[in-house]
Order: structure tokens, then sequence, then C-alpha cells
């Protein structure tokens, strides 16, 4: 069975009832900043995600294919994340201006992954779905 984040790290996933303070151990994530509006069709909301995604889940099912992930385990890709902010609006948010909001989508990757396997999933998407990831790779 794979391993699933959010059963076995409910305290980061799946948060109680009442508020209070949880301490976040480092980790990796796949992350993409970006401006707009996240309802925008064509929008850097939406192709964010695609990248996130694309990545993540190139990283996943690697095991099918001839690049080995030294330590890989088989995993569950981790939800989504998002951090949103709106310059200009100390408090709340003002909606009729979406086209301002700055946003940071995050996935978790697992510890096992590497600066080196993460290049080649950078390829290895951008081969594979004929789509520009290389932004990303440093």
């Amino acid at each position: 069975m794979p391993f699933d984040y959010k059963k076995e790290y409910k305290e980061f996933y799946l948060p109680k009832k009442t508020p209070g303070i949880v301490t976040v151990p480092p980790m990796n994530y796949l992350a993409v900043r970006g401006v707009g509006d996240p309802n925008a069709e064509d929008g850097a909301y939406k192709a964010s995600i695609g990248l996130l995604y694309g990545v993540a889940y190139t990283i996943k099912m690697s095991k099918k294919g001839s690049h080995a992930i030294e330590g890989y385990f088989d995993y569950v890709v981790p939800p989504l994340e998002g951090f949103w902010q709106q310059p200009g609006q100390d408090a709340g948010i003002d909606y009729s201006r979406k086209e301002d909001f700055r946003f940071l989508s995050v996935i978790r990757l697992p510890d096992f992954v590497t600066k080196a396997d993460f290049d080649w999933a950078v390829a290895e998407a951008t081969r594979k779905k004929k789509t520009d990831f290389a932004p990303w790779s440093s």
C-alpha cells in the first residue's frame, strides 16, 4: 500500500477543530510563485498547477521508467497547498481585484528526492508533456 502523507502526518494535513500551534519540520516541496486571477481560464495560476502536478507525477511514476531514485518508496502525491496575498490589503481581500493576487503553490515531495532527481523530472516532464518546464531548472 502506498505511503499516504495525509494519513501518516494528520497533524499537518487534517487540523484539529480548535486552533493550535504546530511545529513543522523541514520538508521538501515543489513550489511555484505567480500573480493573477485564480479563475482566469488561461491564467498563470492554472498554468502553474499544471507545472506542479506534471513534475510531481513524473517523480512518482519514475518507478516505471529507467530512472531509479535511490530510496524510492511508493507514495500518494500529497495535496496541493497554497498561500495567497494581495498587495495593499492589510486585512481582508478585495475580490474585485483578483488579478492582483500573488500566490505560492506547493506540493510536498518525499525526502528521498534529490536535486538531481528534480532536474531529471523537469527534463522528463518537458520531453513527455511537450511543455516548457525549464523555468524550474537551475
